[in-house]
Formats: structure tokens, C-alpha cells, sequence
């Protein structure tokens, strides 16, 4: 750890973002540590529009951010909070300034900032925030989104790895979730963000190689941001781009797992799937954009060029998709139908069952998830896939930005009982149809290995059918922020 001196020169300013978009909203707090006194507190919030119910539960959310926010264990006199408020309702507005008012007349010294436009979304509302006077003085910026809560010895646990190495651009902490027994769906979505943290942002970290910002959790140097240009609004993965753009200067990241900030899973299937679409597609896009000029910068070393162009994003972020979609949802089941094309055993066999007991051995408390966990990762895939395509070849949506709806119920100690729900509404509303033909697709080759084959793929495609099918009417998680 750095010496105290060092440690106490440091003051901090936290930021936030809220977005408001129809029925949802989100919001991402932001810290900054400048050299000179400043105060601060601070919060964040997320609401709908109409309902008592929805109203409280978003409330909820903003109120524990917020509180999180201004129970960092920093001086009072070092610490300020920017709440940045993109939403659009005048209601919700008021509330976040009155939240904002609260905190100062604690003592607090809350910053709360408004623009006159929603331009760039997230990346916009981050880069007008790096813009205000006060923020000039800082040498940090923590970043979190509206639903995490830092533990209050956050800052103590992070700020000093950046004073200790000044080339050290980021520190990033774990995720850890409020409420992953909510449903079969938040399960699953625990085991494979447990995966992605414990294996490629702790492996990335321990190798010295890059890995990404993942958009909250984390402290930023400043000086790092600017020599990379600050945040673009590019692509819909505006921290995957910063953090791009800051490894290519040749600075050095850190994860810190054993740090870990409470946040709150999608249970809502539609919005989880929004997520997705956001986060593969814009990684997709971002690709397309950098992938010539990661080759052709000097400033980093060939190893990390060849890293990132491979590893991160051909590898991660475009074969990662593709694959599991193509062979266990068009390959394996067209195999059956046509006697010419044969699947080797390994591929069905052998390295299912070896991603199968690496899942297991880091998730051993949940080892009687994992076929659910690979029926449903199957279908997500198939999404997946979709949007790194529109992402790579820049179609329609491929700048689309819907808010991901969270429900704010972290408080909740009780656990929702139901493993599948049905939702309250139209099926209609409900139904996806591209998922709804592939189990149709599906059930035809598993019902044709079974009068015809002699193997035993069907048992596989009929479940995969059943999966697709559960989540293409919509039975899976809740499908309203009220129920």
C-alpha cells in the first residue's frame, strides 16, 4: 500500500449516470480523486413511469447506490459525488435532485448535473461529466453503475495500487449479485459471469495481459483517460472502447477480486437478452472499428497487438458465438437428417464434457445447474450470434440502446420460489419468433434421428427444442418490473 501521506493527499469525486428510456431506467456512479480538498456524496437513481410498485422498486435502487456512494470510508472533505442525470421524466428529475439535496444537507458535497441532450447516452453523459471545472483537479475516477453498492472500504482497497505504480491506468473489482437465486435464468447468468471474472479478467490481470473495463466497479486514473482520447460514443461498449484505446498507450491493468461491489442480475428475460444484444454486438462493432488500428500502433508491443486482435476480440468476442450456435444447433441436428455429414465424437462428446467439468470445478455449489446452464447458454448464443454479425457488418441496430431493466429488489432476503414463470400478458407480447421456429426446426431432426437414426442425438435436440421453445414463449424470469 501506498504511505499514508500519499494516500491522504488524494480527494475524491464520484459521478453518476441516469438514463431514463420508456418504462426503465438505469444509472452509473463515477468517483474521481483530485489532489486538492473537495467534498462530496452521493446516489443514484432509477424509476418507472406509472406504476406505485415500479416506482418504489427503482427507487430502491438509486436510494442504496446513492447511500453506498456516501458511505465510502474516505474523508468528507475529499470525496465529492456527480450525479449525471440524462433521464427525461420531470418526476424522476426532481426526485434525483431532491435525493441530491438530502445527501448535501448531511454534509455531503453532491454535484448534481443535467444536460440538454442525450447524445452518446452512457459515453455522452461520462464525457460531460470529465468536463466541469471541478473535476480538473482530480487524479481518479471510480465508476459504478446506478444498481451497485461498494462496500465502504472500497476506496482504501483500490486507490492504492494507481498511487503506487502511476502506470497502472485502472483497478477493477468484482461483481458480486444481490439476488442470484431468484430464478433458474439469474443462475445461470451467476455461472457464467463467475466464469468471466475468475477466468479472463483474473487470468488477464495475472498474466500482465490486457482485459477489459467492464463498464462499472471500477477506478480509473485520469491522465490515462485523456492521453487516450476520453470517452467515444462509437459503439454501445463505450468501457470496452476506453479501455482499448488506454492498453494501446501501453498502460497496465488490475483486477482485484477479492473487492467485490453488490449488484443486481436482469431477471426480466427480454431485458437480459437487450443486455446481450448490447454487449456482443458493440464488442462486434468496436472490432470492425479498432481492428486497424491495434495493427498498426507503435506505442504498444506486438505481443499485446497480437493479443488483442486474436485472443480478445476474434477469439472472445466473434468465434466465442458463433461456434456453439452453429454446431449444436445447425450442424449436430442437420447431421441427422443428412447421412453424408458425420460429427466427430470429439466434438459431441469430448469437449462438451470437458467445458462441462471446467464449469463444474468453478462452480461446484451449482454442478446441478450445468445442464441447464449449457441448454440455455445455447439459446443465448443463438442472439449472441445474430448480434456480432449486425455488429460487424454494421446493420440496422447495431447502435441500439435500451436500458437494462433492473427491479431494485436487493433487499429482498427471501428468494422468489418459482424456478419458471408465467407471465401475466399476451402471448403475443411475449413470444420471439426466430426462437420459436428453431425448436420447430429442431423437433423435426430430433424426431427424425429418432424413427431414423441410430444413434442417440435425439435425447440432446429434444431437450435443446424444449429450451428454445420455454424461452421463445416467454416462460422464463419475470416479464414486468412489478410482478
Amino acid at each position: 500500500m501506498a504511505g499514508a501521506a500519499a494516500v491522504a493527499s488524494l480527494a475524491a469525486v464520484a459521478a453518476g449516470w441516469l438514463d431514463l428510456d420508456g418504462p426503465t431506467a438505469t444509472a452509473t456512479l463515477r468517483r474521481w480523486w483530485p489532489s486538492s480538498s473537495s467534498s462530496g456524496g452521493g446516489r443514484v437513481f432509477a424509476a418507472g413511469p406509472s406504476s406505485p410498485l415500479q416506482v418504489w422498486a427503482h427507487m430502491q435502487v438509486y436510494k442504496l447506490s446513492i447511500g453506498a456512494a456516501c458511505g465510502l470510508a474516505w474523508p468528507s472533505d475529499r470525496v465529492i459525488v456527480q450525479v449525471l442525470d440524462d433521464s427525461t421524466d420531470p418526476t424522476v428529475k426532481d426526485l434525483v435532485e431532491l435525493e441530491c439535496k438530502f445527501w448535501a444537507n448531511k454534509g455531503k458535497n453532491v454535484k448534481y448535473e443535467v444536460r440538454n441532450n442525450r447524445k452518446g447516452y452512457k459515453a455522452g453523459a461520462l464525457k460531460q461529466g470529465m468536463l466541469y471545472d471541478y473535476v480538473q483537479q482530480c487524479d481518479f475516477v471510480a465508476v459504478f453503475d446506478a444498481d451497485f453498492q461498494p462496500e465502504p472500504d472500497f476506496l482504501i482497497r483500490t486507490v492504492p495500487y494507481l498511487v503506487h505504480d502511476p502506470r497502472v491506468a485502472l483497478v477493477q473489482a468484482r461483481w458480486e449479485f444481490v439476488n442470484p437465486n431468484e430464478f433458474l435464468m439469474t443462475r445461470i447468468q451467476k455461472m457464467t459471469l463467475d466464469y468471466h471474472f475468475k477466468v479472463e479478467q483474473e487470468a488477464g490481470s495475472s498474466m500482465f495481459a490486457f482485459f477489459g473495463f467492464n463498464g462499472t466497479a471500477g477506478v480509473w486514473q485520469i491522465s490515462s483517460v485523456k492521453e487516450a482520447g476520453g470517452w467515444e460514443d462509437r459503439t454501445t461498449v463505450e468501457d470496452m472502447d476506453l479501455a482499448v484505446r488506454v492498453g494501446l498507450k501501453g498502460w497496465k491493468f488490475i483486477y482485484v477480486g477479492d473487492v467485490k461491489v453488490k449488484s443486481e442480475l436482469p431477471s426480466n428475460l427480454k431485458a437480459y437478452r437487450r443486455q446481450q444484444h448490447r454487449w456482443t454486438c458493440g464488442a462486434a462493432n468496436l472490432f470492425r472499428k479498432t481492428g486497424r488500428e491495434i495493427m498498426l500502433t507503435k506505442e504498444a508491443s506486438f505481443g499485446r497487438n497480437l493479443y488483442l486482435i486474436y485472443s480478445f476480440f476474434f477469439i472472445r468476442k466473434v468465434v466465442a458465438h458463433v461456434v456453439p450456435f452453429m454446431l449444436y444447433c445447425v450442424v449436430i441436428p442437420l447431421s441427422v437428417l443428412i447421412p453424408e455429414v458425420r460429427v466427430p465424437v470429439w466434438g459431441v462428446v469430448y469437449i462438451p464434457t470437458a467445458i462441462t467439468l471446467l464449469y463444474a470445478i468453478r462452480n461446484p455449489s451449482s454442478i446441478h445447474f450445468i445442464p441447464f446452464w449449457i441448454l440455455f447458454e445455447n439459446v443465448m448464443s443463438f442472439h449472441r450470434t445474430k448480434a456480432t454479425f449486425i455488429g460487424l457488418l454494421e446493420l440496422g441496430s447495431v447502435n441500439e440502446w435500451v436500458v437494462t431493466e433492473k427491479l431494485g429488489n436487493s433487499s429482498c432476503t427471501k428468494p422468489a420460489p418459482q424456478i419458471l414463470e408465467k407471465p401475466p400478458c399476451r402471448c403475443w407480447d411475449r413470444c420471439t419468433i426466430s426462437e420459436i421456429l428453431v425448436a420447430i426446426f429442431l423437433f423435426f431432426c430430433a424426431t427424425y434421428n429418432l424413427v431414423h437414426g441410430s444413434d442417440f442425438y435425439f435425447v440432446y435436440i429434444y431437450l435443446q427444442a424444449i429450451t428454445f421453445l420455454i424461452v421463445g414463449t416467454g416462460f422464463c424470469g419475470t416479464s414486468r418490473s412489478n410482478s
